[in-house]
């Protein structure tokens, strides 16, 4: 139950603040959460966990399963590929300019049934 998205246009630093916002949420609160980010990542993250549980979904031949049954388990934000590009500057000199871009996965799992155990006091 995962999805994986590479070489998208935003740099890692401001990807990885979405994906520690969603971490360990479960994925019908993630989706909620994501919807009125003001952020841009927020879409892209959007769309990726509406991804991985369509992949889930096919994965399940069952299907039992419902927003309400996963979780976010795991979201790695990495860097992708850098182009460099330059800004021309007085005197001919020139500014590099990087253009970083980030490889996101998502990983979904079910949430099992908490069970509390009772212990004896002495």
């Amino acid at each position: 139950m995962k999805a994986v998205l590479k070489n998208y246009d935003q740099s890692p630093r401001k990807t990885r603040l979405v994906a520690d916002m969603i971490r360990g949420k479960n994925l019908y609160r993630a989706l909620a959460e994501l919807h009125h980010l003001p952020k841009r990542a927020g879409a892209t993250f959007e769309k990726l966990l509406r991804s991985a549980y369509a992949n889930a979904k096919v994965k399940d031949s069952g299907g039992t399963l419902s927003l309400e049954g996963l979780y976010v388990k795991e979201v790695r934000v990495e860097s992708g590929v850098t182009l460099k590009r330059s800004q021309p500057r007085s005197r001919g000199m020139a500014n590099p300019i990087r253009r970083r871009r980030s490889h996101i996965t998502v990983t979904l799992d079910e949430q099992k049934p908490q069970t509390k155990t009772l212990e004896k006091r002495n």
